[in-house]
């Protein structure tokens, strides 16, 4: 039954102009598309190509050319026999694997008469199925880019030799640029809006004539508004995904790369401080932070886009200084040295009017020592309405403090939010030898007695993390505090408020204080699409009206004594709480 409460409560964030697309997009689907292949391209142009650098080829793929051939897929760790040529609408799998298959980034495994073959088939099978999955506008425009990279680029001597091929591929590419610039995707906007706009640009960039001069400025306009917001001053993506901050980085790169003028001055001023965001946001281990929606294996590695950017004659900043750092449009904080990494979420939970990509973890930190991931985010499983997709986008699914069960949002379908929290009050200072950072946010409010949480991180150089949380509450609430360790990590408890944990690198010690009682839970750790492995969770629940507790988490030999409501003392050193 349709929670009307719930659906205002998703609905009114929206923008006006997003409201009418939205309304617009269901009444199309619903009515059937008023267009359907009437335009004609001209004649096959001239390739415009003048990169920079070679085409970077999309991030980590699962496919291997034989594989493919042999007619076997492996989109989101999930293979498929689908044959060869494929079957381009296999009802075994989700929407989210069909457009994977349909992105064409497989087609980079292939040489030229194998990806030929590929885009005859796809054009004889797929150009008048407007209705498929296939002519979805994310999927075209991450298809076209592809397609114009592997041929135009990759493969330009031999595509412009093939006069019957090229034909053929001209008026499918024609056709799909037409479609995509009548359905942009304004009811979504977001990352969305942004691959749009970027395959028009790049599109555009890849030929002459007045049809490409058309796509380019159309996709240059939209660049231009949607990069304003959409890149925040400090160079975070502002859907605070690093999976999709790495995409939009290597968006940035391939319209920088085309050697288009007007491209490249379009996104120089936003790439170098998307760079250092990307920088800040990498474990030790090279692979990004798991904030939000974000999970390794769909995009670049870091290091590949950083590499990329030196090989388009970028200034790459040097390596990040030890040290505090900070993103505090996106809300993002920390520290990096020699000995450990922590990033810590003080931020909004993603812009109001697109927190699909959102999760509940408002105050939660990861944390590494050395190249070892010890307090983790538990990452995401799928994109469908799920248990595991509830389950991750949860509060409990988090290294933050959960109230009565519930989440600081209210999560329903695989993207929806209704109410949600907000950090208020975020106070960042750093040291030299540390930082501490507090704040509280209102996204329990909704629950009876209205209840608030404040947390306070301090973090010392010596590795040591001292984290208090406080609950104020005008009825008695339960919270549970939670620390999800990596799956090479395991606890025992040694006492009713201590744990031990072993690690690859050494012992770890958590010591809690307060009311409370500790246990050790199981749960799932998803660092990648369809891949869940078994973790536990040291979890510290505390009941009252207001109540006030904490932890210390350091290398096992420091730990001496933990107060935290006077300090925690570390080798006869003290970390005040206040």
């Amino acid at each position: 039954m349709l929670d009307l409460l719930q659906l205002y409560h998703t609905a009114r964030h929206l923008r006006p102009g997003q409201v009418h697309a939205q309304v617009w997009h269901r009444l199309r689907k619903h009515l059937g598309h008023p267009w359907l292949l009437r335009d004609h391209a001209s004649n096959f142009p001239d390739v415009a190509w003048h990169p920079l650098a070679a085409f970077l080829p999309p991030g980590a793929q699962q496919n291997s050319g034989p594989e493919i051939r042999d007619g076997s897929f492996v989109f989101l760790n999930i293979p498929l026999r689908i044959g060869w040529p494929p079957d381009w609408d296999p009802a075994r799998a989700s929407k989210l694997w069909q457009y994977n298959l349909h992105y064409f980034e497989w087609l980079w495994a292939l040489d030229y008469q194998e990806g030929r073959e590929a885009i005859m088939v796809w054009i004889c099978r797929c150009s008048t199925r407007q209705q498929s999955v296939a002519w979805d506008p994310y999927p075209i425009s991450l298809r076209l880019m592809n397609w114009c990279g592997f041929f135009a680029q990759k493969h330009q001597r031999q595509f412009e030799e093939d006069l019957v091929f090229r034909g053929k591929f001209w008026d499918s590419l024609y056709s799909q640029v037409e479609w995509l610039l009548r359905h942009l995707e304004f009811h979504l906007l977001g990352n969305h809006l942004l691959e749009n706009a970027a395959a028009l640009a790049f599109c555009g960039s890849s030929f002459e004539g007045l049809d490409a001069e058309r796509w380019l400025h159309r996709g240059a306009a939209l660049l231009r508004t949607q990069l304003q917001e959409q890149v925040l001053a400090d160079g975070m993506h502002f859907e605070r995904s690093p999976m999709y901050h790495s995409r939009c980085v290597y968006l940035l790169e391939l319209l920088y790369a085309t050697g288009n003028l007007r491209l490249q001055e379009l996104v120089e001023p936003f790439l170098p401080r998307a760079l250092r965001a990307l920088k800040s946001l990498c474990h030790p281990d090279g692979q990004i932070a798991l904030l939000n929606d974000s999970a390794f294996g769909i995009t670049h590695e870091p290091s590949q886009l950083l590499d990329y950017a030196k090989r388009l004659g970028l200034a790459v900043d040097a390596p990040q200084s030890p040290g505090a750092w900070s993103l505090p449009q996106a809300g993002y904080y920390g520290w990096r040295d020699d000995n450990a990494y922590l990033v810590c979420d003080a931020g909004q939970i993603g812009p109001d009017f697109i927190p699909g990509h959102a999760h509940g973890d408002i105050f939660s930190f990861e944390l590494s020592f050395h190249n070892q991931r010890i307090i983790v985010d538990s990452g995401v499983f799928d994109y469908v309405p799920s248990e595991m997709r509830r389950y991750c986008r949860s509060t409990a699914a988090h290294n933050t403090v959960a109230i009565d069960g519930q989440d600081q949002a209210e999560f329903w379908e695989a993207f929806r939010v209704a109410r949600r929290g907000r950090p208020h009050d975020v106070e960042f200072s750093p040291g030299q030898s540390g930082f501490s950072l507090q704040g509280w946010h209102d996204g329990y409010q909704r629950l009876p007695g209205h209840p608030r949480h404040t947390r306070h991180f301090k973090f010392h150089a010596d590795g040591v993390l001292v984290v208090d949380d406080k609950v104020v509450s005008g009825s008695p609430i339960s919270a549970v505090s939670r620390l999800h360790l990596h799956p090479d990590c395991s606890a025992t408890l040694a006492g009713k408020q201590e744990a031990s944990i072993t690690t690859p690198v050494g012992t770890f010690s958590v010591r809690f204080a307060g009311p409370g009682s500790l246990k050790i839970e199981s749960s799932w750790f998803c660092p990648e699409f369809g891949r869940r492995i078994p973790n536990q969770v040291l979890a510290w629940r505390s009941e009252g009206a207001n109540i006030e507790f904490g932890f210390c988490f350091a290398p096992a030999e420091k730990i001496e004594a933990v107060d935290l409501l006077s300090g925690a003392k570390v080798n006869g050193k003290a970390y005040a709480s206040s």
